[in-house]
């Protein structure tokens, strides 16, 4: 750069100091699989302290409980009761989607609550059944073993698979790989979840028909075929119960959305309804009219499992697949829930952890799949009242309707159907809007399954997308500033005459690295077509911004190399600018800047275009047949 010849660049771009391997090793590790740095609190702290901080760490009852006070106890008793009295009509009602005994949805919400209150660290969590994990356990356990004809394999594969699931999600966790449930999109996740709700609100159309007889399929057109086939065997008194109730417990959320104080009447809801229902069925012995009731539950706490987890079992490996699917669909719920929440911060890996051992534990106590849902409870207080209910009270469920069960089952899966979410993707990206209905059609008209593969294929697909076919824009100046911007984003932006600017919006890796090269020699060619029907300055000069290009790979040099000599064949000079730190090292060791001359090497858009003009003003300067209103046109610029 000293070369009176070249431009002299008031800022050199410097290449960072080389930091030795090991420690590279260790800032990378630290960045993928420690971003929030859980282990700062032990920083600078005796071993005595450390120990006691571990502890807490892994089970943060330790840390909170010292601080508890009887304010917290307070809300918490009347929380926990309201939340026990969404939970015990909801747990039976799951149970019965996920083709399980009843009182299995009861003793779910009994032991897990209690674990995660001892490993959890989200105050504002309950934990309990849900709907999506019953109705992928009834789907993909129900294809091999019938519930109704094998009904004790049955229930000892859905123990299984929440084993495996618990498995999966605590080693995720104690990973630290929490971060690859985030590969399932936003989009994706709307239109699974929306498909997965319809898809549960149409198998309840057998409760509130009294349907006896049910496919087991869950797509549309067999639900649809079900249903119809036996309209014969409708029950009319089934059909107006259900939707009256249906009717209360809609008209009751509804008055909690508008009136927040009240939320205590939509929780109270599915309790008033099983209570109702009861009494109806049992004064009027609607049982003996069509009207099918829960029948007997059995009192006592849960029994122990261990023994029935089919380990040996020839579908193993159907009870391994389901548990790993709907430990993936729990850690989505729980990734996306817990980036900040109500103002302090949950680590997501270690929730995983949490609810990893809370399936684990619940699968040796005749529980099946639990995950969470934002409301504030107090878990320990709700599993005291499921636990009284177990007891004592499982004999006035007797003649609960199931057709209270398939409305309070509708009523809560109506509020997973966000179209407003799928309305907000349609206006916002168009694409993502395709990705959320792709799901949901996979789920509504094939299979849960098969939604879901098509909402993770799509997912990756378009990230794979976005790696591989990375944009590239062409740069022009803002009038009266040295500042470079896309002319796509701002038509003012002019070019500059014998210049082509483009901007490389991605790192450069071997998956994009053919398109970049092949996107630009199609810009340099368009560029040359253009001024030769515009009669123009010539190209001389084609600057690569490279501020958006965080790391380059070997194949992305290699890249580099074939478009250096690609320009160099039609007598251009290839200029690059601001390029980032692990850029610059990496073309520094591959020797590419000795190869493109470090005097070709620019901190800014705007320094790299004032070295281009120097060059061509001097070329221009060195012959006289030079027109003076082009050099005019540069000074311009």
């Amino acid at each position: 750069m000293g070369n009176d010849y070249y431009y002299e660049c008031p800022h050199p771009v410097a290449i960072p100091p080389a930091k030795p391997f090991i420690e590279s090793v260790k800032s990378g590790i630290k960045e993928t699989l420690f971003p929030d740095d859980p282990f700062r609190q032990f920083k600078n702290q005796p071993a005595s302290r450390k120990f006691i901080l571990g502890l807490q760490y892994f089970v943060p009852v330790l840390e909170w409980a010292p601080r508890y006070t009887f304010e917290f106890f307070k809300a918490d008793l009347l929380a926990g009761i309201t939340i026990a009295s969404l939970a015990v009509p909801q747990g039976i009602s799951y149970a019965s989607l996920a083709n399980l005994p009843p009182i299995i949805g009861l003793y779910s919400s009994f032991v897990p609550p209690l674990v995660y209150a001892m490993l959890g660290s989200s105050k504002d969590l309950a934990v309990g059944t849900v709907a999506v994990a019953s109705l992928l356990i009834s789907s993909m356990l129900g294809k091999e073993v019938h519930p109704n004809e094998n009904p004790k394999l049955y229930v000892q594969l859905a123990f299984t698979a929440t084993f495996f699931a618990g498995v999966f999600q605590a080693a995720l966790g104690f990973l630290r790989l929490g971060f690859i449930v985030d590969f399932l999109s936003q989009a994706a996740i709307v239109g699974f979840m929306g498909g997965a709700a319809t898809v549960v609100c149409l198998q309840q159309l057998k409760g509130i028909l009294g349907l006896v007889r049910f496919t087991h399929e869950t797509d549309l057109v067999s639900v649809m075929r079900s249903v119809f086939s036996q309209a014969h065997q409708w029950r009319w008194e089934s059909g107006v119960l259900g939707c009256c109730f249906l009717f209360f417990l809609i008209l009751t959320r509804y008055a909690s959305k508008r009136k927040p104080g009240f939320f205590w009447i939509s929780a109270m809801a599915p309790l008033t309804s099983v209570i109702v229902g009861s009494v109806l069925v049992y004064l009027t012995h609607a049982e003996q009219n069509g009207v099918q009731v829960i029948g007997h539950l059995k009192k006592g706490l849960n029994p122990p499992s261990v023994s029935e987890l089919a380990f040996g079992s020839p579908y193993l490996m159907t009870a391994i697949k389901t548990g790993i699917i709907t430990g993936v669909i729990e850690g989505v719920a729980v990734g996306r829930s817990f980036a900040m929440f109500k103002n302090y911060h949950i680590d997501g890996n270690k929730e995983m952890i949490a609810f990893g051992m809370m399936n684990i534990a619940g699968s040796c106590t005749s529980c099946y799949l639990t995950t969470g849902c934002r409301t504030a409870v107090s878990n320990i207080v709700m599993a005291t009242a499921v636990m009284i209910t177990l007891l004592f009270l499982t004999p006035l469920f007797h003649y609960t309707p199931l057709v209270v069960l398939s409305s309070i089952i509708i009523s809560a899966m109506l509020g997973l159907i966000d179209y407003e979410a799928a309305i907000s993707l349609w206006k916002v990206d168009k694409c993502d809007f395709i990705v959320c209905m792709s799901a949901y059609i996979g789920v509504v008209f094939c299979s849960v399954e098969i939604g879901l593969v098509i909402a993770v294929a799509i997912s990756l697909l378009r990230m794979l997308m976005s790696v591989a076919r990375p944009r590239t824009f062409l740069l022009g100046n803002i009038p009266n500033s040295m500042i470079y911007r896309s002319i796509d984003q701002y038509p003012i932006a002019n070019t500059v005459p014998g210049v082509l600017i483009l901007q490389i919006d991605a790192p450069v890796y071997f998956a994009n690295a053919n398109y970049l090269r092949e996107r630009i020699s199609r810009w340099i060619n368009e560029e040359e077509e253009k001024v030769k029907s515009t009669g123009g300055s010539s190209l001389q000069y084609v600057i690569l911004d490279l501020s958006a290009v965080g790391s380059i790979d070997t194949s992305g040099i290699s890249m580099l190399e074939e478009v250096k000599k690609n320009i160099d064949r039609r007598d251009l000079k290839l200029v690059l600018a601001n390029p980032r730190s692990e850029v610059i090292k990496k073309l520094e060791k591959s020797n590419f800047m000795e190869s493109i001359g470090q005097e070709w090497i620019y901190l800014t858009v705007g320094e790299a275009v004032a070295g281009c003009n120097f060059m061509l003003h001097r070329s221009k300067s060195n012959n006289p047949a030079t027109d003076k209103d082009e050099l005019d046109a540069h000074d311009n610029v």
